[in-house]
């Protein structure tokens, strides 16, 4: 399954370090379970965003996702990418850039001919092959039809999406130099947030999470002493205050670290798709790690 992270500790700039792939494995084990593409997304000084990416897959080199990225910004976004649709290719490998916004999305839309209709002109803005960066897409449009509202722009597209095409899962992260967005829907997939004082649940610790599985760690030394919102696809430590997301809930953190939410969509899709009615690769993809 796909992992999705997302942290801001907006307004101020921090460095944090990333890790993608950690967990040692054999050889053989990598050529069946290692994750198809790892990616960071961030924003300089200037607020423009930088996504350093790869195809990470057994016959291919992993310096890339086993070496350790040190980066500063007040928002972050990384992503474990297990392929569902489109080729093992850096294009097709999250995160997404479109109109200076970062995005990555875990789950599974199908019927993309009727997606890439409904985009229309606007599919232009796809350079890979996958579902998730239709979507963006589409969220993209929308956004610019309401001036720049992603909140709307995210409410029209997955409101869309829901109503129109089969869905197995819309979790994403979407993020701005300053702000940053995270929508859990349904409940196919858990997405988790914390809002982490500085120096966390004890007041004089630094941040280091590690996924379960391994695959991801994240580390700030700056965070003992400064505040963060971190949201992801699973608890990372044993900080009680971690809080499961909703089925339809969109939460928005603002460029003040202020932490709002709502119930986006509070409907199941017209079109659900379980585990059974996927194709075999999505459906792979799509399991507990």
């Amino acid at each position: 399954m796909c992992r999705l992270f997302g942290m801001s500790s907006g307004p101020r700039r921090t460095h944090a370090t990333f890790w993608l792939l950690d967990a040692p494995d054999s050889l053989s084990d990598q050529s069946r379970r290692n994750p198809d593409g790892t990616g960071i997304g961030y924003f300089g000084a200037d607020g423009k965003p930088e996504i350093h990416k790869a195809a990470i897959a057994a016959y291919q080199d992993r310096s890339f996702a086993e070496e350790a990225k040190r980066v500063e910004s007040s928002t972050f976004l990384a992503h474990i990418r297990f392929a569902s649709t489109g080729a093992l290719t850096d294009r097709n490998t999250h995160p997404f850039e479109q109109d200076g916004r970062v995005f990555a999305h875990n789950g599974v839309i199908e019927e993309l001919e009727a997606l890439d209709a409904e985009l229309g002109e606007d599919l232009s803005l796809v350079r890979g092959d996958t579902d998730s960066e239709r979507f963006f897409a589409l969220i993209t449009r929308q956004t610019r039809a309401h001036g720049g509202d992603v909140t709307a722009g995210i409410r029209d597209a997955a409101g869309w999406v829901a109503a129109h095409l089969p869905v197995y899962a819309l979790n994403l992260i979407l993020a701005t130099p300053h702000e940053l967005w995270a929508l859990r829907y349904p409940d196919t997939h858990e997405l988790y947030v914390l809002n982490r004082p500085g120096g966390g649940r004890h007041g004089d610790r630094h941040l280091d999470h590690c996924g379960s599985d391994g695959h991801m760690r994240v580390r700030s030394q700056q965070l003992a002493a400064v505040p963060a919102v971190v949201v992801a696809s699973e608890r990372l430590d044993d900080n009680p205050d971690w809080r499961l997301m909703a089925p339809g809930e969109l939460l928005h953190v603002g460029p003040d670290l202020a932490v709002t939410s709502q119930i986006l969509l509070d409907a199941a899709p017209r079109h659900p798709m379980s585990l059974a009615d996927l194709r075999p690769e999505a459906a792979a993809s799509q399991r507990p790690s």
